[in-house]
């Protein structure tokens, strides 16, 4: 593991009322170069173009490949993953969002935050997630 995980646990268990498989934990203790991305939405990286789609799990696979990319690019892996905080403009699409972010976060057990909000920056965007890296020295 590239960094410390302390209480890694398995939302499977902690929220059984969902259908949800999330790996994460309570705190991560990391060394060496911090990678601080800003919100990831659902958008092309080289166009800024919305993707075509209204669906929160098509929505958060392209931000969970937009948060691996710019990750890649700054010289680490998902790995190197320590926080994500989940922004949800609808609590319903809750178990969709983090059952399809749970597919790019598996074994890696980052800290996460979910928050719901009234909007994000554009009108049609379902999710937008900031994550947190350290690429270890």
């Amino acid at each position: 593991m590239a960094h410390k995980r302390i209480r890694p646990f398995n939302t499977k268990e902690t929220y059984p009322e969902q259908n949800l498989d999330n790996d994460l934990c309570h705190a991560v203790v990391a060394r060496g170069t911090t990678v601080f991305l800003r919100g990831a939405c659902p958008q092309d990286l080289d166009t800024s173009a919305n993707i075509d789609s209204h669906d929160p799990v098509a929505q958060t696979h392209k931000v969970m490949q937009n948060i691996r990319q710019l990750i890649e690019e700054a010289g680490g892996s998902m790995e190197h993953l320590c926080k994500v905080v989940v922004y949800l403009t609808d609590v319903r699409h809750r178990e969709a969002v983090y059952r399809t972010m749970g597919e790019y976060i598996k074994g890696v057990h980052p800290v996460s935050t979910g928050v719901v909000v009234t909007a994000l920056a554009r009108p049609d965007w379902l999710v937008e997630i900031d994550a947190t890296a350290v690429i270890p020295d």
